[in-house]
């Protein structure tokens, strides 16, 4: 028998914080690029009707003694059930018995995990001065990348891009609390002298062009997670200097993957893991002028990392139930 802590998506929203999520994201980069953790490949399924999809991502974290596997699921019917068509749930397991030890609903956690990459990219590698913010794409995770992006960074102007007007009177809402002056923009007015660029999109075509990126730009490109996804275009990526949460997943599966097809990148391990920026920042942004793209396709040691976090501060405070098996 093995006794399972349940942690609902509920408990989550108690005890996520930027901050915390934040710490727990950059030990997962740091244990990656130390070659202390292990991602396994990426599987991907259907539900019974074909349009109902999941991927399972999985991985081992030496460092943070965390075994475990994501499961993120895309059911677009779910409005009919009053439930949201993305879903998230990570379980852990015991890393001495293998059984499962905690399932945590990760949905809302996921928002606050992916954001955290992001904030952690712009903050070693955006110019200390960016102030002006240019995001493609108007769902939930840009509105998590707004916010973990506006703590790093002093930003003076938020320009977003996005086709439907719906998303924009979403956007606009949801925005409504936070103190910096906001736009609805067409692509090439978010892009043109931004400082920090954040692309949220699912797009299979190239939206960013290179010539609409100035010089010293930061790019953190969150969109690309499986074939054929792409939001740069490839000029881009040639002018830029390359950063990845895991460099042979981004060639595989992220935003790289062009790129490495071209010829334009040799090979992953002219990418540099963003742990290893943590851990020495001369290694990233060299001067005010360089271009710097970070590929964010995720990767499983970011969700252990972050439920092991909210496990432990669910324990202190009591949160979550117990079942056995």
């Amino acid at each position: 028998m093995s006794t399972v802590t349940v942690v609902p998506e509920s408990a989550i929203r108690e005890i996520v914080t930027r901050e915390n999520a934040y710490e727990a994201v950059k030990k997962a980069f740091e244990a990656i690029a130390e070659d202390r953790a292990e991602v396994f490949p990426v599987t991907f399924g259907t539900g019974l009707a074909p349009q109902d999809v999941f991927g399972v991502k999985a991985g081992a974290d030496s460092a943070g003694a965390t075994v475990g596997l994501k499961i993120g699921s895309y059911w677009p019917d779910n409005g009919q059930h009053d439930l949201p068509a993305h879903g998230s749930t990570i379980i852990l397991l015991d890393p001495d018995t293998g059984f499962p030890m905690a399932i945590l609903g990760a949905a809302y956690l996921n928002g606050f995990r992916t954001a955290a990459a992001n904030a952690i990219a712009v903050d070693y590698l955006a110019r200390k001065d960016a102030s002006v913010l240019g995001v493609i794409g108007a769902g939930h995770q840009a509105e998590h990348e707004i916010r973990a992006v506006a703590a790093v960074r002093a930003l003076s102007r938020i320009r977003i891009h996005t086709r439907s007007t719906g998303r924009a009177e979403w956007m606009a809402r949801q925005l409504d609390d936070i103190d910096i002056p906001f736009e609805f923009t067409s692509a090439q007015q978010a892009v043109e002298g931004a400082d920090i660029i954040a692309t949220v999109t699912p797009s299979t075509q190239p939206i960013v062009r290179s010539e609409w990126v100035a010089a010293g730009a930061h790019v953190c490109a969150m969109g690309a997670d499986s074939k054929g996804k792409q939001e740069l275009d490839t000029d881009l990526v040639a002018r830029a200097r390359w950063f990845a949460d895991l460099p042979a997943q981004s060639v595989a599966i992220g935003e790289f993957q062009h790129a490495f097809a071209a010829g334009i990148i040799p090979s992953a391990d002219t990418i540099c893991p963003l742990g290893r920026v943590t851990r020495q920042p001369d290694l990233g942004r060299r001067d005010d002028e360089e271009i710097t793209v970070f590929d964010s396709s995720g990767i499983a040691i970011q969700d252990l990392s972050v439920a092991r976090a909210m496990l432990e501060l669910a324990r202190e405070r009591g949160l979550g139930s117990t079942v056995e098996l």
